[in-house]
């Protein structure tokens, strides 16, 4: 049995296969690079960014029991993330997400998380059996949660009595998944981590500043949101305000898994008692840190 978590990240825990190189891109290009493999998803992002501040979370995923899975889930164990509710199964493969990195930014990508979709709610069994919580006792901490998930999944976490005392922290996995979350907007505790093309998306426009978004996301029944602009600024929306800042100015060496970096530093800064300002200013910079090429802490 491992620590007993505070907080849980739902969603995807997969191997990221990326190619970086320091030239700039255009479709049909063949230049040299380097190619890692490594512990990827947004779910496992945020949990490792979460674990380096000194939180204790734990994955609720779907990850195959195949040699990619076995591998996946004992390296996440010696992180540290507590894998005991993790969901597996013999008939779904472990999922796999591969992109290309230019020094003009992210190229191309391909998600496949056809397991994490194909499981659905059965990665929740722990939130209702009692292991993390029950209907009539559920989980009151934490939950960092993945737009990796269907639609019809997000629907039914938007109203289950499972997450009804939870503190909700959500993210998209992509613009192309971004209107998943309409389903959490007017939910009484979600905040939404997204970027301004994602707040575009969510209400149906488009948006030149993160606090214009911010704003218009509340507006439109967010009980917070947060916004990035990339390297320009960030804003957090409440009914009581907007408040933004500049992220420092870095050298951007990779830009997969920033958002998750901002994301997780931004939750562990407020649960370690951060007033506002400062835990915006501390995320941003884990997050020019990380896109940097070094560690968020």
């Amino acid at each position: 049995m491992q620590t007993a978590p505070d907080i849980l990240c739902i969603g995807s825990v997969l191997w990221d296969i990326i190619g970086r190189t320091a030239s700039h891109m255009r479709v049909g290009s063949d230049v040299p690079g380097r190619i890692t493999r490594l512990p990827g998803g947004v779910a496992m992002n945020i949990a490792m960014t979460l674990r380096r501040f000194g939180l204790h979370p734990a994955l609720l995923t779907a990850i195959g029991v195949d040699t990619e899975g076995e591998e996946l889930v004992a390296k996440a164990a010696r992180m540290g993330l507590n894998t005991d509710h993790i969901y597996r199964s013999s008939d779904l493969p472990t999922d796999m997400y591969m992109a290309i990195e230019g020094a003009n930014g992210l190229i191309a990508a391909v998600a496949d998380a056809h397991s994490l979709e194909a499981a659905g709610d059965k990665i929740l069994g722990p939130m209702s059996n009692g292991a993390l919580g029950t209907a009539a006792a559920p989980w009151e901490g934490l939950v960092a949660l993945d737009g990796n998930l269907t639609e019809e999944l997000l629907q039914q976490i938007a109203t289950s009595p499972l997450f009804a005392k939870a503190d909700l922290r959500v993210a998209p996995a992509s613009p192309g998944k971004a209107e998943r979350l309409l389903a959490l907007l007017g939910h009484p505790t979600a905040t939404l981590y997204v970027n301004l093309e994602e707040a575009g998306l969510l209400c149906q426009t488009e948006f030149t500043s993160s606090d214009a978004a911010a704003t218009a996301l509340v507006a439109r029944g967010a009980y917070r949101a947060l916004v990035t602009d990339g390297g320009r600024s960030a804003s957090v929306g409440t009914a009581e305000g907007t408040l933004t800042q500049t992220p420092p100015n870095v050298l951007v060496t990779r830009v997969t898994g920033a958002g998750d970096t901002f994301m997780a530093a931004h939750i562990a800064s407020e649960v370690q008692g951060l007033d506002g300002p400062a835990a915006l200013a501390r995320a941003l910079k884990a997050a020019a840190t990380y896109v940097s090429g070094e560690m968020p802490l």
